[in-house]
């Protein structure tokens, strides 16, 4: 099965996210239009929505093409990717004049750390067992 590698690495990796933010974004219409809980996020969901999934896929498909030269394990390589999804999503409230809770600056040093062992696990248990499922890349 060694055709279309990188197509497979890249719907192996989006996935994870895809499933968790149909989740998210169920908790949300409910909270917010059965429950009446104003949380004015509409502006800011495409972000999550569109770019997260595409970009994990993307960087499933820069692990499953670069595993050979740099032996890298899919954990540590998924834990990189917060580091790039933080800057975009914080470029984006401001782009959008989105003023964030106060909360979260202060939540944000326990927070940061916290998803990068999110991701590191995400990548390591699920991605890479999907990678392996489809036999794209050995983790």
């Amino acid at each position: 099965m060694n055709q279309h590698t990188y197509l497979r690495a890249y719907m192996a990796g989006i996935v994870t996210p895809t499933v968790f933010l149909l989740v998210v974004a169920t908790v949300f219409c409910i909270a917010r239009y059965v429950y009446n809980i104003p949380v004015p996020v509409e502006r800011v969901i495409v972000f999550p929505m569109a770019v997260v999934p595409n970009l994990w896929g993307l960087w499933n498909m820069l692990f499953v093409g670069s595993h050979a030269r740099t032996h890298l394990s899919i954990g540590l390589h998924g834990a990189v990717l917060p580091v790039l999804l933080g800057p975009l999503g914080f470029l984006l409230t401001r782009t959008l004049d989105f003023q964030a809770p106060h909360q979260v600056a202060a939540v944000l040093p326990i927070a940061a750390p916290i998803a990068l062992i999110v991701y590191y696990l995400a990548w390591k248990y699920i991605v890479g067992f999907l990678n392996g499922l489809i036999g794209v890349a050995r983790a």
